[in-house]
């Protein structure tokens, strides 16, 4: 009988969850859109999701043209060239019916019938350690893989600017087979576009056609305080541009921590979203916050096992 209760106690504890937060068994089951766009330089890969975005403006850029080698502790290409202008960087997640071959293929083929000129290109070993690429070029620990599942692409879009953008492409297959692929896009005249910014009535298009979208541009330093980069303003004037609408903010959090303590976290972390809503202007009853821990994972093909989303209320 003990043995069974708790089984039980789960289910029924899961069940109630769906309750409580209607849509969320609808949302999830098709993938939880995220509210970013492809940067118009290059088409995604098909069945490939944005999982972040990142825009440095003005920065010295190094464009790697070589495989990477470290001399006296430090990661050097043999050839590169320097840049200065902003970076759109751009991570995507395939779908693991793909590999990284296919993914590398597909750029490929894009930079032939858009008339790009590539620069330099590796595969495999030879393009040096993944470690170096990962943590000492790019700086994304999530691009660390075998080295024989690595792929970059070096290459300049002549499309008729004077100062043409300059595009790194890296694609590792990482051991737990989840696929990446990483652009940043160098804008020496200065960006033409930016994608991190999210626009309040996409994020309402979306979710009137999704019925749940992930917050962008969040990140949390604890669970009680939120990064200095995070921004819920287009949250606030989505909510503020239509005033029919209430809404759940659903916390996502994994780990290898008990339940009841990830359900308590992720809770916390609603409420922080909640209040920080209200000093915005939001009524409080517009806003419902929810904890729901590692008991609702699913997420299309990004690893989002961390995030925060909005579920329009029924």
């Amino acid at each position: 009988m003990n043995s069974i209760w708790p089984q039980n106690y789960k289910l029924v504890f899961i069940l109630s969850l769906v309750w409580l937060v209607p849509g969320i068994a609808s949302a999830q089951p098709a993938g939880v859109t995220t509210s970013y766009t492809d940067h118009p330089i290059f088409d995604r890969f098909p069945d490939s999701e944005i999982t972040s975005v990142e825009f440095d403006e003005d920065v010295n850029y190094q464009l790697v043209l070589s495989g990477l080698q470290r001399t006296r502790g430090v990661v050097t290409p043999d050839d590169s060239v320097r840049l200065r202008g902003d970076v759109t960087k751009i991570v995507y997640e395939v779908s693991q019916e793909f590999t990284g071959e296919d993914v590398f293929q597909f750029f490929s083929e894009q930079i032939q019938e858009k008339n790009y000129t590539e620069l330099f290109s590796c595969t495999g070993r030879g393009c040096g350690s993944s470690n170096y690429w990962a943590n000492d070029i790019f700086r994304k620990r999530i691009l660390y893989g075998p080295e024989r599942n690595q792929y970059y692409l070096a290459m300049r879009a002549d499309n008729g600017l004077e100062n043409p953008p300059h595009i790194a492409l890296y694609i590792i297959t990482r051991s737990n087979r989840r696929i990446y692929a990483y652009l940043e896009i160098v804008e020496v005249g200065g960006a033409q576009i930016r994608i991190d910014v999210i626009e309040a009535n996409d994020l309402l298009e979306i979710l009137q056609a999704q019925g749940s979208v992930i917050v962008p541009n969040l990140s949390f330093v604890t669970d009680n305080t939120l990064s200095a980069e995070s921004d819920l303003t287009p949250i606030a004037d989505m909510l503020r541009g239509d005033p029919s609408i209430n809404v759940y903010l659903v916390a996502h959090l994994g780990g290898a921590e008990p339940l009841d303590t990830l359900m308590s976290r992720s809770l916390a972390r609603a409420e922080l979203l909640k209040r920080q809503l209200e000093n915005l202007g939001i009524a409080a009853d517009r806003v419902i916050a929810r904890g729901v821990g590692p008991l609702a994972p699913v997420c299309g093909l990004v690893d989002c096992s961390d995030r925060v989303e909005i579920v329009l209320s029924q």
